[in-house]
């Protein structure tokens, strides 16, 4: 299993931080294959958890396809208003760097940070996104991810 329990915790308590810090929504979820194209598995499952359903379009979900050794991030059309390809070519170098040591939380969490970091510029917290978290932060999987 690519993320265990522990790690799991350590991946939603990065959310959390992250979602204090802009007023976007962050989802991570584990399949454990996709499609031949892995963006279009993960604009399957972003549509699938609601997450264009945000009120200022910004969620961005975090998909990887276990065996298939495949990951991809997924801006929904409020943040692509805001960032270039580039940045998320960005984002998965830096992720796939901790990824091809093995360390998955760690590449998910550093994601989640620059993502932060960045649509923070384009979408500060409010009060009502401070106590409004649109998505949940648990960390979805696929019905065959922890095969």
């Amino acid at each position: 299993m690519i993320l265990t329990p522990a790690d799991c915790q350590i991946v939603e308590a990065a959310i959390e931080k992250a979602e204090k810090t802009f007023s976007g929504e962050i989802r991570v979820h584990v399949d454990h294959t996709c499609l031949p194209d892995v963006r279009d598995s993960a604009a399957k499952v972003f549509a699938r958890l609601g997450m264009h359903k945000t009120a200022l379009r910004n969620g961005v979900l975090f998909y990887i396809a276990e065996a298939d050794r495949k990951f991809a991030v997924l801006g929904d059309a409020g943040i692509n208003c805001h960032v270039t390809q580039q940045f998320w070519d960005e984002v998965l170098a830096t992720m796939s760097d901790y990824f091809i040591r093995g360390e998955f939380a760690s590449g998910l969490c550093r994601g989640i940070h620059l993502c932060a970091e960045k649509l923070r510029l384009y979408f500060p917290p409010t009060d009502e996104s401070s106590a409004n978290n649109e998505l949940p932060n648990e960390v979805s999987f696929g019905e065959n991810a922890n095969q």
